[in-house]
């Protein structure tokens, strides 16, 4: 990449990890957190739910707000609100008290996660804007290999507060980087009011676009069985397999190299053997992954090995899965593409988050529960694409 988008792009992918570094870096906490707040591991479940609610809901915001006053304003907004969420977290007496801080962090947090893809788009487009996403994607994609680890390091040096006192050190290290290396990229002249009404009547069209919500689902699903598994797994690998929080990191990076490594080999596997049959074939495999690891458990073989090879397995077949939905539910959007990027990554969100509370009462440290979760997701995923297909095929041979 030439050194003129090197610097932008290392700026944007910083700014875009403070948002999974969130979720990450306190993962191997989450049972400590729990005993020191007197709360069960449904009550920690809950500050990841409400995480996710807040960040998926405020995505509607924020994109349209940065088409109206430019792109650095809601990054303030929103590095603000995160900085006030963190504080919250930090300084947490109660589990509801957690709670409100975590709610507080996922509204911060997606002018985080939105903004800057606005941001490519205004200073690139064509080749020079992928090479730029590859290079924030890469950037963007140690975090969930290295958060568990620095959150696990904090754990023992600081205690758990000390892990929301280093995203405190973060967001603040962020804002003054938006300040002072990243200029304003979209020009007044470009800017266009917000109009409730238009946004109203987008999502209307876009939820009666059967092949828009199809795909959405499809990626809501597979996103459903990631948040399952960041839920429970902290207990499942500490509680029922005795790990300790450096062992959980390590086992939590497998599952994330994993669908980072599957992510990169997406475009390739699409261009050789087309985007439908890839998606039918990865579908598949994810509920077979899935459903031998689930029957493996209830024959009682359910060891951490058996986990972890069949969720790494999974999550190979999610990084074939997600990207390429994503892409097929905007292909079709013309100009209600930024509309439907946010209302889908909305949707795909509060799907994982309902998935995680319907399942709450029985995820702990016994890993059976949190395998059925992932394998039901599995199947619904499948069923999914394979109707897709299905009908992409029938309407080919018409």
């Amino acid at each position: 990449m030439a050194q003129s988008l090197a610097r932008p792009a290392l700026i944007l992918g910083l700014l875009s990890c403070i948002g999974p570094f969130a979720i990450d870096m306190y993962l191997p906490a989450m049972p400590l957190i729990g005993a020191d707040l007197g709360t069960t591991p449904q009550g920690m479940q809950s500050t990841i739910t409400a995480y996710f609610a807040a960040f998926g809901l405020a995505q509607m915001v924020y994109g349209p707000w940065s088409d109206q006053v430019g792109r650095k304003v809601p990054l303030y907004a929103g590095i603000a609100l995160f900085v006030l969420g963190t504080i919250l977290c930090m300084t947490a007496a109660s589990a509801n008290g957690l709670i409100a801080g975590r709610v507080v962090q996922g509204l911060g947090a997606a002018a985080l996660g939105v903004v800057p893809r606005a941001i490519v788009r205004d200073m690139l487009t064509g080749a020079e804007a992928t090479r730029m996403m590859a290079a924030i994607m890469l950037v963007f994609s140690v975090s969930p290999m290295l958060a568990p680890l620095v959150g696990s390091a904090l754990l023992l040096v600081t205690g758990w507060r000390g892990i929301f006192g280093a995203l405190l050190v973060a967001s603040v290290l962020s804002l003054a980087m938006l300040a002072f290396a990243q200029r304003e990229t979209l020009s007044p002249v470009n800017r266009r009011p917000f109009n409730i009404g238009t946004l109203l009547r987008g999502c209307a069209e876009l939820m009666r676009d059967r092949s828009f919500l199809l795909w959405t689902f499809i990626g809501a699903f597979g996103f459903g069985s990631f948040f399952i598994f960041l839920a429970s797994a902290s207990y499942v690998y500490q509680e029922g397999f005795g790990l300790t929080s450096t062992q959980f990191s390590l086992a939590f990076a497998v599952n994330a190299m994993a669908f980072i490594g599957a992510t990169q080999m997406a475009s390739r596997a699409s261009l050789r053997f087309g985007v439908i049959p890839m998606l039918k074939w990865a579908s598949v495999a994810f509920a077979v992954a899935a459903c031998t690891t689930l029957a493996l458990a209830l024959a009682g073989y359910g060891n951490l090995w058996v986990c972890m090879v069949g969720l790494a397995a999974s999550n190979a077949c999610l990084g074939l899965i997600i990207p390429s939905t994503m892409v097929l539910a905007l292909d079709e959007q013309g100009e209600k593409a930024g509309l439907a990027s946010s209302l889908g990554g909305t949707l795909q969100m509060l799907t994982g988050g309902v998935m995680v509370v319907a399942l709450g009462p029985w995820l702990g440290a016994q890993a059976t529960p949190m395998v059925a979760g992932i394998a039901g997701a599995a199947l619904v995923t499948m069923i999914l694409t394979l109707m897709v297909a299905q009908g992409q095929a029938a309407r080919t041979t018409a």
